[in-house]
């Protein structure tokens, strides 16, 4: 999300959000009137969903494939060696022969493991592909030289390595056009085909068409209460909505258990917008902000996120924010984020080529890049 909107949320005139494939009215009121029955159990819900910030995030399908060969493989602790490279400084574990079972980096939680092979599709906006044996996990604290003697890291290495649950990949296909609804044991839809935000009643196909600032919670139609104590109201028109950086807060915090803040602060959470995320956010500048178009972008891996300039009237602000996927099966790098021109989540091309190569939309927009 960026700043550019000239309404607040408190003063935005209320309009009814359009649902992808159907018309607006019908699901306008349908749901208010989901909205009035989950707002009849907020407080409970809200109370549980803090309680429950460690806990295990709801199953998800993923995507099977044929199985890479690191992980076939079944290498005993002892035959794994933990080798140091800088620039970003990090730990590579690789196996006997010399393969890669995992990457964790110095000062940040996220970590990608070589797991079974998956091959993720979106033919409504591209034919391109990602097919990638890289599973992008949390660790449970950041990562340090020497942490792999630590009794924690044993037993968490021990459980992901190899491990099929959901990941963060996982989780971000879950809000993709047309995915299917998910609820969790007290009805709330966590998951699903989600919208961009509502219409912008002073927009136009040719800009502004929806409006942003539509966070997690306004996805899921409850209040939540953040650690400051902030409690924060979904609005009604913003149900199943959720912005750039309110997709990263879904699938980051909400999803994966990062810590969330509720404005631009600096902390040990996520911040509210892309600008915020890219400025004060934790974790490790892979591709510092200067202003100007990264030179080089090899330092990436999977996971990380990557912030962009591609609104002049943002000034210096970024305002743009996506999930970074690594190579397309064309070779190309690229990633998904929230967009209003594919209304919601996509790694597709409709609004500007997902790609950070080239001379693209948002490849010449590229600023900056994060590892949680």
């Amino acid at each position: 999300m960026s700043s550019k909107a000239a309404m607040s949320r408190k003063t935005e005139r209320k309009r009814g959000t359009r649902r992808k494939g159907g018309g607006p009215n019908g699901k306008r009121a349908l749901h208010a009137l989901v909205l009035l029955g989950l707002l009849g159990t907020s407080a409970y819900l809200t109370v549980e969903l803090r309680d429950r910030q460690d806990d295990p995030a709801p199953p998800v399908r993923t995507i099977g494939g044929p199985a890479s060969k690191a992980a076939g493989k079944t290498t005993a602790p002892g035959e794994r060696r933990f080798e140091r490279l800088a620039s970003p400084a990090r730990t590579v574990v690789r196996s006997a022969d010399g393969s890669v079972l995992a990457t964790f980096t110095d000062s940040a939680r996220t970590a990608v493991l070589t797991g079974p092979s998956r091959t993720f599709t979106e033919p409504t906006y591209t034919s391109a592909k990602v097919t990638s044996d890289s599973w992008v996990r949390l660790l449970p604290e950041k990562w340090r030289e020497g942490a792999e003697k630590a009794p924690w890291f044993k037993e968490w290495f021990a459980s992901q390595l190899g491990s099929q649950e959901p990941d963060i990949f996982a989780f971000s296909m879950e809000y993709l056009d047309g995915a299917p609804q998910k609820k969790d044991a007290h009805g709330i839809p966590y998951a699903g085909d989600a919208q961009f935000g509502p219409l912008n009643p002073n927009g136009s196909e040719a800009g502004d068409l929806r409006l942003e600032q539509s966070d997690f919670y306004d996805y899921l139609g409850i209040p939540y209460t953040f650690r400051d104590g902030t409690v924060e109201k979904p609005e009604t028109q913003r149900f199943r909505a959720m912005d750039c950086s309110g997709f990263v807060r879904t699938v980051f915090g909400y999803r994966a258990r990062y810590p969330l803040l509720g404005k631009d602060i600096k902390g040990d959470g996520l911040p509210r917008t892309a600008n915020g995320m890219a400025r004060l956010a934790p974790g490790v500048p892979v591709l510092e902000l200067t202003g100007k178009r990264p030179a080089a972008i090899d330092k990436l891996q999977p996971g990380d996120l990557v912030f962009f300039d591609i609104d002049k009237r943002t000034g210096e602000r970024l305002d743009h924010v996506g999930i970074y996927l690594g190579l397309d099966t064309d070779g190309k790098p690229r990633f998904i984020s929230s967009r209003e021109e594919a209304n919601g989540p996509t790694f597709g091309d409709k609004g500007g080529t997902a790609r950070l190569d080239g001379n693209g939309f948002y490849a010449t927009g590229l600023r900056s890049a994060t590892r949680l």
